[in-house]
């Protein structure tokens, strides 16, 4: 009997704009290591994960600053959008490894994630027929606006979760679904790529420290995480 390989990819060829900050925000030192380094040692240090892609621009130098992990490659083929870099980053691998195989997709600014969450998604999902990602159930009353700064209806928050990576999902399934993506203003996350093909991927609570940098003013929550702080 064989069993799935799981692989994590890392998409991190975004400027980071929103951060105000003259390199891309995956650099920027938390706790005395850049975010993205953050995230690989994360991955390194997971048992259970085979090997670590870290998929880059082709013009990206910040990279060659970071030491390299153990089981890690650097692919350096990212695109101008997260589903271009994935989609890249899954067809530069396919022949490396089986359709079956189990990959997960993690941000590089979400550097609170742990080896405990990396087990509870496989653990939660390596039998499911779809695949995965965590999440949070949405705990704030939530509001609509009517477009001009104004609330216009409260929304039910009932059945709605805030989506987090790893998300976690078959290669072969996966690249199909990407590909296949008619409007990539909709692909904002590889479940929603699966979403479209009909798929209903499953829900695994995460954690609040696992959120994802953004703004500026992320950093410090996140440098109190990542120091045990919180």
């Amino acid at each position: 009997m064989s069993f799935p390989n799981y692989i994590a990819l890392i998409p991190a060829a975004g400027v980071g704009a929103r951060m105000g900050s003259e390199m891309p925000k995956q650099y920027a030192l938390l706790a005395g290591k850049p975010m993205l380094q953050h995230v690989m040692e994360t991955f390194a240090g997971a048992s259970q994960i085979d090997h670590v892609y870290v998929v880059v621009s082709a013009a990206d130098t910040y990279i060659n600053d970071l030491p390299l992990q153990p089981r890690t490659t650097i692919l350096r083929c990212g695109g101008a959008s997260r589903q271009a870099s994935v989609t890249n980053g899954l067809s530069a691998i396919q022949n490396d490894w089986d359709a079956d195989d189990w990959v997960l997709v993690h941000d590089a600014a979400r550097p609170g994630l742990t080896t405990e969450l990396i087990d509870k998604l496989i653990a939660f999902v390596k039998d499911d027929p779809v695949g995965g990602l965590l999440a949070v159930p949405v705990v704030d009353t939530i509001k609509r606006s009517n477009g001009h700064g104004r609330s216009e209806a409260t929304v039910s928050r009932e059945l709605l979760w805030a989506a987090q990576t790893p998300q976690m999902f078959r290669h072969g399934r996966l690249l199909q679904a990407l590909r296949a993506a008619t409007d990539p203003d909709s692909i904002t996350d590889e479940a929603s790529a699966m979403e479209a093909q009909g798929d209903h991927p499953k829900l695994v609570e995460g954690s609040p420290r696992n959120f994802k940098v953004t703004l500026p003013e992320d950093r410090l929550l996140a440098e109190l995480h990542l120091k045990g702080s919180l």
